[in-house]
């Protein structure tokens, strides 16, 4: 019987492994970088969210009114009488307009500009588009004050001729357009950019191959864009969203520009009147007296909880529906 003789293999070469020291210590410092920065930011709110606490306890304890239905704001009469009743009702009544408007426009430009437009005329839109984003408020609002409102008076006068059936387009007080509509379609205006340039890059990021399945499978260009694009996008559509929503709700000087406020709240919104949270306090700031300002403090406080309610109930409405995410798509 014939022996065998075992086959000897080349020893393996040695593996580099990078020092163990120096590799560690990156690390480390690198986590101990990024932990002190979520610390660091986590203290900060708590900061101002203590700050506005106190103050608003201040101002809550002198307020001879309720602070959260009084409709009147008068912080240095005697005695003192002020609340957000108005403030919180036109905050959200402009911030819901403008993302009626603004997101589904947004959405339609996004898409078009990454999946119908020539490249050689998509980048030029986006370069537009991401440019309207930099422009500052104030001139948002000299724009407004001086093209959109006297624009918006026929508007306001055709809504009223045939949609006054409506109620909320009944106009009980014909005037300039420095109403509450105004306010919502500038809002749009100026958070369309945002919205736009988010949701475009979310699309770009829809893998290839399931674009390419649904063509192969025979589905039209708008059936792709149901069936992969917008259920890959949706979660970056909802970010996109609230980040607008995040701008519309602190919004001051091109809101202070257009708007003609009053301290009564009207379901009527052709009606001049109104006011909002971060206007009220750009408007009132320079001549309050103490007491004054810690009530827009306090004012304060409450859009600062308004905005960690929104954003913390789309981080919810993203992470309770896993279809959000795109993993299905």
């Amino acid at each position: 019987m014939a022996s065998t003789t075992p086959i000897d293999h080349p020893p393996a070469p040695p593996v580099r492994r990078p020092s163990g020291s120096t590799g560690r210590a990156g690390d480390k410092i690198f986590s101990g970088l990024s932990r002190g920065s979520g610390i660091l930011l986590l203290v900060i709110m708590a900061l101002i969210a203590g700050f506005l606490t106190y103050r608003t306890a201040i101002a809550i304890s002198k307020d001879e009114g309720n602070f959260l239905t009084t409709f009147d704001w008068n912080p240095a009469a005697t005695p003192p009488v002020f609340g957000i009743a108005v403030l919180l009702v036109g905050t959200l009544v402009s911030s819901v307009i403008a993302m009626i408007i603004a997101v589904p426009i947004a959405v339609g430009i996004a898409l078009f500009i990454s999946h119908y437009a020539p490249r050689r005329l998509a980048a030029p839109i986006a370069y537009v588009v991401d440019l309207l984003a930099a422009v500052p408020s104030i001139i948002y609002g000299i724009w407004g004050a001086v093209v959109l409102v006297p624009y918006l008076d026929g508007l306001n006068l055709w809504l009223d001729h045939y949609f006054s059936w409506t109620y909320i387009f009944d106009q009980t007080q014909p005037g300039v357009a420095r109403n509450m509509l105004t306010v919502g379609i500038l809002l749009a205006i100026m958070i369309l950019p945002i919205v736009t340039s988010v949701s475009r890059e979310v699309f770009l990021q829809v893998p290839r191959m399931n674009e390419e399945a649904a063509l192969a499978l025979g589905a039209t260009r708008w059936e792709v864009i149901r069936l992969s694009v917008l259920p890959f996008g949706r979660s970056g559509v909802i970010s996109a969203s609230m980040l607008g929503l995040g701008r519309a709700l602190g919004e001051t000087m091109a809101v202070a520009t257009v708007l003609s406020p009053n301290y009564l709240i009207s379901l009527h919104l052709l009606d001049p009147g109104g006011g909002t949270f971060a206007q009220n306090i750009a408007a009132k700031f320079d001549e309050a007296n103490e007491l004054g300002r810690d009530a827009l403090i306090a004012s304060g406080l409450v859009l600062f909880v308004l905005t960690l309610l929104v954003n913390g109930a789309a981080r919810l409405i993203i992470a309770r529906r896993k279809e959000y995410s795109g993993a299905n798509a």
